[in-house]
This record gives structure tokens, C-alpha cells and sequence, in this order.
């Protein structure tokens, strides 16, 4: 977005998660206005009119477009835009879920996995259950995702675990239904990838 990029009003019918990865955009609505450098994205639910610009310079946006559902956050439920600290954990999802080359079978990658975070079988168990080597799931899991197994079920577990939190879940009990054997274990994996606590990630 060359400086001076304006999207006027408008709205979307999927909840719009914006983030600049340069850059600084601004999001107006009715009621606020949000000055959003790297380090801050923006949940702007469905159906809000807003408005997006890049007047402090060129910007690159990302946004993830997320159909409403029985997951939702409870950001979604004040009706107005919540920003979100936009952590090393964050802006990798936002950059490899946005990608335009990304098509329906790669985002659909490892459905056990993602229905049961806490599976924990090794990639060569895996191997075993496709009918393929640890070695070849291993080189053609980082090429089609970029990231390693290991580092990708990382992800996803705390993927999981994010929208558990913010339903109100005790972290003793998230720890355990995203596979972790430990809280405490669970707790260190997070700040790693994102910094903070869990608690601090949700402290308003």
C-alpha cells in the first residue's frame, strides 16, 4: 500500500483479523481509531464498517478472513475491533495462512493432528499409518509447509490452545488436552513462541 492507500467504508462478512507487516496502517471506525505498527494486528469482526489507510507511509498489509462460527473468541461478541499483540507466533500464521498459492489439500495438511492436538505419535509412527519413511514424510512436511513436523505441531497446539483460553479454560487443563504432560511444560512452550505467559497474553 504506496502512502496515502485508502480503502474506504466498507465491510466484510467474515471476521478480518489486519496486520501491517511494514509499515503502519490505520483502521478507523464509528468510534475509535487504531495506529497499528508491526507489533499490533486488529480483530475486526464481521459486518463493521471500517475504513484501512496507509497515511504515515507505505505499508504491506495481511489479513486473515475467518468465517463466523461456534469457535468464536469472545472478541467477536463486544462488536467492536480488539487488537492483539502480534507475536512471532502470530505473524507466521497470518504470513503461511495468507499466502495466495495456498490451496484447500495444503491447508488441510495433517486433519488427525488438527482434530486431536494431543496425539503424540512420532513422524515415523506416521510413516507407518501412510505407508511412507520418517525420512521422506520429514523432507516433503518442511517443503509443503515451511516448517519442520516437529515446529508445525508446536504451532498447531498452541493454535488450539489459544482459542481454549480464551473461552476461559484453566491452563492446567489446556496444558493436558493439547499434549502436554505438564502445565508447566505447556507454559514454557508458549512463551517461547510468543513471548509471554498465557496469562499475560490475555491480560486486557
Amino acid at each position: 500500500m504506496p502512502a496515502g492507500t485508502r480503502f474506504d467504508w466498507h465491510t466484510h462478512e467474515d471476521h478480518q483479523l489486519a496486520w501491517a507487516a511494514s509499515g503502519v496502517l490505520t483502521v478507523l471506525t464509528a468510534d475509535a481509531t487504531w495506529v497499528l505498527p508491526p507489533t499490533r494486528a486488529l480483530w475486526i469482526p464481521a459486518g463493521l464498517p471500517h475504513e484501512t489507510a496507509s497515511d504515515g507511509g507505505r505499508a504491506t498489509m495481511r489479513s486473515l478472513y475467518i468465517r463466523p462460527g461456534p469457535f468464536d473468541v469472545g472478541w467477536s461478541e463486544t462488536g467492536q475491533p480488539t487488537p492483539v499483540a502480534a507475536s512471532p507466533l502470530l505473524a507466521e500464521l497470518i504470513g503461511y495462512l495468507g499466502e495466495p498459492g495456498l490451496d484447500a489439500s495444503r491447508r488441510a495438511h495433517a486433519e488427525a493432528l488438527r482434530a486431536d492436538p494431543a496425539d503424540r505419535r512420532t513422524l515415523r509412527e506416521w510413516g507407518r499409518e501412510v505407508g511412507a519413511s520418517e525420512r521422506t514424510l520429514a523432507r516433503a512436511f518442511a517443503a509443503e509447509t515451511g516448517v519442520p513436523f516437529g515446529r508445525w505441531r508446536t504451532l498447531l497446539r498452541l493454535q488450539a490452545a489459544l482459542s481454549m483460553l480464551a473461552a476461559g479454560e484453566p491452563v492446567s487443563r489446556v496444558a493436558g488436552r493439547v499434549g502436554y504432560d505438564t502445565p508447566s511444560a505447556f507454559v514454557a512452550a508458549f512463551r517461547r513462541e510468543t513471548g509471554q505467559t498465557p496469562g499475560a497474553f490475555f491480560k486486557d
